[in-house]
């Protein structure tokens, strides 16, 4: 008897999750279940040094609609995603975090708003973060910079979670580039879209991996990879600079043929010498980056490598 493909999979990345791992699949069990019998869930341990990938092992002997990704190393959340994501075989596609904040029993009214609004995908609103004061600042500036450098509009309500159909989905792991962030590119890939607000839950085990380095990482990442517009930002300002230097000249030049300037201060000179080098090598800095990234994306590596799958072993 042929097997009857998922009408829903859930897609979760997994770090450091080990105390969390069975209350999520319970719990993403219970919400589904009242949507289809028809889901799968699909657990991609992002080389976690605690024991999440057994705790995955656990949830997928219990129940075969689990699956389990083991990646080689611990790549990053976005790229977990994608690994996730090249498996998923779902109509519809559920994409959210695995500490529970985002709550599955949000998942059906995100799912029902789709298909009676005929949207491609629905993002959730986190209209009540319950994140701390200082990632919720860094979330929003850095989504206010993002949507400046890219020209479109990121709400810093809106993250991973949320329900796409399987034409967004198979857009999204289309577009094989080494930088992966999942809501630039599912931003980028158009189609219908709207958002529901959703209940944020507070962070029940430990702590967030993003730290703030990581977070500077990850946010210099998307804004080179998404847009062009500090490269076209160094050039304004070459143009401002110089225009002002001319300006500078013509007045010292004047002031020369009147005879004002007997000797020129060497203020001046340092002041200039530094501020251009400066400027200078900020510029060169600018272009280095995107230097770097290119040389990183023609190297045509694998975005992910998987060490263990547990359940699709027999897919692509």
């Amino acid at each position: 008897m042929e097997s009857v493909p998922p009408f829903l999979s859930i897609v979760s990345p997994v770090y450091r999750a080990e105390g969390i791992v069975g209350e999520l699949v319970r719990r993403i069990t219970a919400a589904v279940s009242r949507i289809t019998p028809h889901f799968e869930i699909i657990l991609v341990e992002d080389g976690s040094p605690d024991n999440s990938w057994g705790e995955i092992e656990a949830a997928c002997a219990q129940d075969a609609r689990v699956k389990g990704i083991k990646l080689s190393r611990n790549f990053g959340q976005h790229y977990a995603i994608t690994a996730g994501l090249d498996q998923s075989q779902g109509e519809w596609t559920v994409v959210m975090d695995c500490d529970l904040q985002d709550q599955p029993e949000e998942i059906g009214k995100m799912l029902s708003k789709a298909i009676s609004g005929d949207f491609d995908f629905v993002l959730a609103s986190r209209y009540n973060r319950q994140d701390s004061w200082f990632k919720r600042f860094v979330s929003l500036f850095f989504y206010r910079v993002l949507s400046f450098l890219t020209g479109k509009e990121y709400d810093g309500t809106v993250a991973n979670f949320g329900v796409y159909n399987r034409q967004v989905v198979q857009a999204v792991i289309s577009m094989r580039e080494h930088i992966r962030s999942f809501p630039t590119m599912v931003k980028w890939v158009g189609f219908s879209a709207t958002t529901v607000e959703v209940e944020h839950a507070a962070r029940e085990v430990g702590t967030s991996s993003y730290d703030f380095k990581r977070l500077v990482n990850l946010a210099l990442d998307i804004m080179l990879a998404y847009s062009d517009k500090p490269l076209k930002m160094t050039i304004k300002l070459g143009f401002i600079i110089s225009f002002f230097a001319f300006l500078f000249t013509m007045h010292t030049i004047f002031l020369a043929l009147r005879g004002e300037i007997a000797v020129l201060g060497y203020t001046s000179i340092f002041s200039s010498i530094w501020l251009l080098g400066g400027l200078i090598i900020t510029i060169l800095g600018v272009v280095g980056l995107y230097v770097g990234k290119i040389f990183e994306g023609v190297k045509n590596r694998p975005i992910y490598l998987v060490k263990k799958t547990i359940g699709i072993d027999e897919r692509k």
